[in-house]
């Protein structure tokens, strides 16, 4: 997982690899982009969790996310730290973290439990125990994609 900021147009409104990695952190949800069957643009916003140089998300065992990525798993994520809309001015301060890697389809049984405890973790904090009895309860009908990053990067707006 390679941080890299040489390529953001706007060289003034750059973040820091500190301030990426922990929006990458704490943000709830992200947009998955990828191209669908068809070779049209599919972007879905998503909850997600990152860990080391991956991100995890869960989906339903069938759709048009997994059709798509099954096809071609070379996806970008974009996920968003704060934002204050600045109406008089005419713009919006923000935050965004863009991620470029492979989604793949996780297999393992014991990464896709260590997965959805991830997740549990950060979304569901105060029903951690009673999100996992729930989690084993629906393992087999739940999977997990693991988005393994090359890169990204980080830039913001500040007034």
């Amino acid at each position: 997982m390679k941080f890299d900021n040489t390529k953001v147009r706007r060289q003034d409104r750059l973040l820091s690899e500190e301030r990426a990695r922990e929006i990458m952190a704490t943000a709830e949800w992200g947009v998955l982009s990828m191209i669908d069957l068809d070779g049209k643009p599919y972007g879905l916003p998503l909850n997600f969790v990152w860990e080391d140089a991956c991100i995890y998300f869960h989906c339903a065992p069938q759709g048009k996310k997994l059709d798509a990525l099954e096809r071609n798993g070379e996806v970008s994520f974009c996920v968003v730290g704060d934002v204050k809309l600045q109406p008089a001015k005419f713009t919006t301060e923000y935050e965004s973290v863009v991620i470029a890697g492979e989604a793949t389809i996780v297999t393992s049984d014991e990464e896709r439990m260590h997965a959805l405890e991830l997740l549990l973790r950060k979304l569901s904090p105060h029903d951690v125990e009673v999100g996992l009895k729930y989690a084993r309860k629906s393992f087999y009908r739940t999977v997990i994609v693991r988005l393994d990053i090359d890169t990204f990067s980080a830039k913001c707006k500040r007034m």
